[in-house]
């Protein structure tokens, strides 16, 4: 274990390296934080009401996606590595056995708020009403075999109509992000799944043939009909004003942000609003995490006081700045277990 009293850092790129507090100061004297895309927004508002008010620089964020940025920050420990990743999911196992593996086995988890993903399309088209099971069926590369035999086929359909005869007859085309996206891993997760598990034998599956269920639940279309669009919302945002026939996945503060350029579709009934997404009757909700090196607090300057910041009243609370941006907070309670375990620093041990 890596102990903060001591005054270096193991580098581990290969050959150990040693690099003293004060070398590290004076080689980087800001904060580095890399990761989600729907997180950034929320990091670059504390980041820079943090360097306005403190005497500390205002550290620099690269929205590199979740699942790059836990690769950045797992990749070892010193100046060349992120401090904090933001993570619009849990960090998986393998990431902190990664991690782990290079040397970082000290890690604070800090979950700041929730987030929804919205399904949504310009504000000049009819608003949508879809089912979980909707979505599945349209986006999913292979969906039950129409003839009842509890077999699969290649996902045939073309259009929202060809899904459901109540849906629309314009063709499926969903703009979405890349693999490397929390939003993706999430949409996969809940929509995608919430969806297959609609169908009572493919839910069976997730017993008797995981990977045959987590390939078939969780495997999007490859065909167009599902387009990558990349980790920046905004430029999702930006392509559904420009076809109004399509769709775009992204979080729900971009919705809010957006709202005169397009609308949500509700899904199983339900609209993605502050309140639905914050008591949980919104089906596709998500929390929100970032993550620090403890080894890095107390030698790159301002770490400690930057998560005083975020997890402050003024920021976080249900009146704090970040609501005003679109994040969802934490209830009392944990807000406070968490503030508590960022106060005292308490690692993560084990991934539950």
């Amino acid at each position: 274990m890596i102990n903060l009293r001591m005054t270096s850092l193991a580098l581990v790129a290969g050959t150990a390296l040693t690099v003293t507090a004060a070398q590290a100061q004076s080689t980087r004297d800001q904060i580095s934080i890399v990761g989600s895309s729907t997180v950034y927004p929320f990091a670059t508002v504390v980041a820079e009401r943090f360097g306005q008010t403190t005497g500390f620089k205002t550290p620099k964020i690269e929205s590199t996606g979740s699942g790059g940025g836990m690769k950045l920050f797992c990749n070892g420990l010193g100046v060349e590595h992120a401090d904090i990743t933001n993570a619009s999911r849990r960090m998986k196992a393998s990431e902190y056995e990664n991690c782990g593996n290079n040397g970082v086995t000290e890690i604070v988890e800090v979950l700041i708020g929730y987030d929804g993903i919205a399904l949504a399309n310009a504000v000049s088209e009819d608003q949508l009403d879809i089912s979980l099971r909707d979505i599945f069926l349209a986006l999913a590369s292979k969906i039950p075999n129409p003839d009842g035999s509890e077999t699969f086929i290649e996902n045939p359909h073309q259009k929202w109509s060809d899904v459901n005869p109540d849906l629309p007859a314009t063709t499926i085309e969903v703009l979405g992000p890349p693999p490397t996206s929390g939003t993706r891993d999430a949409f996969s997760e809940l929509a995608l799944e919430g969806g297959c598990t609609s169908f009572d034998w493919i839910k069976a599956l997730s017993k008797s043939d995981k990977n045959l269920f987590k390939e078939v639940c969780h495997t999007v279309r490859e065909d167009g009909k599902f387009i990558e669009a990349g980790e920046n919302d905004n430029l999702i945002v930006q392509k559904l004003e420009a076809n109004p026939k399509a769709l775009g996945i992204f979080g729900f503060s971009f919705l809010d942000q957006n709202s005169d350029i397009v609308q949500p579709s509700l899904i199983d009934g339900t609209e993605p609003t502050f309140e639905s997404i914050a008591d949980g009757s919104y089906p596709v909700s998500r929390p929100l995490y970032f993550y620090v090196k403890k080894a890095h607090v107390g030698v790159i300057p301002g770490i400690k006081e930057y998560l005083e910041e975020f997890t402050s009243e003024a920021a976080w609370g249900e009146e704090g700045y970040l609501a005003d941006k679109g994040m969802i907070p934490l209830n009392d309670d944990e807000r406070t277990a968490t503030a508590d375990n960022v106060a005292n620093l308490r690692n993560m041990e084990e991934l539950k």
